[in-house]
């Protein structure tokens, strides 16, 4: 059984950068063909898909985040992170880890952490 629990800080000042940790435990995060993502949730809105880092390494970011959006990962730890900086109230969300395919299609999620941007 493959579990992800997300961690990092609840509350992030405009302008910061927001971290947020993936740890993943039953699985390798450098098995084939799995697609590590980050997906958040805004208050009243629906899920939307930040980016992800691949079993290779590689990474893919949504071009409306891309430009304040690195994921990186610690195969050591078997981890992988978000880092979004320049951080507004707008990215105020649940922030949530998945495993998923080429198809984007998930399997496994974190249970999610709330993130405020807030002063």
């Amino acid at each position: 059984q493959v579990q992800l629990q997300e961690s990092g800080p609840g509350l992030v000042k405009p302008s910061q950068t927001l971290s947020l940790t993936c740890t993943v435990s039953g699985g390798s995060i450098t098995t084939n063909y799995y697609y590590w993502s980050w997906i958040r949730q805004p208050p009243g809105k629906g899920l939307e898909w930040i980016g992800y880092i691949a079993y290779s390494g590689s990474t893919y970011y949504s071009p409306s985040l891309k430009s304040r959006t690195s994921i990186s990962r610690d195969t050591s730890k078997n981890q992988f992170t978000l880092q979004l900086s320049s951080v507004t109230p707008e990215d105020t969300a649940v922030y949530y880890c998945a495993r998923g395919d080429y198809a984007y299609e998930y399997d496994y999620w974190g249970q999610g952490t709330q993130v405020t941007v807030s002063s």
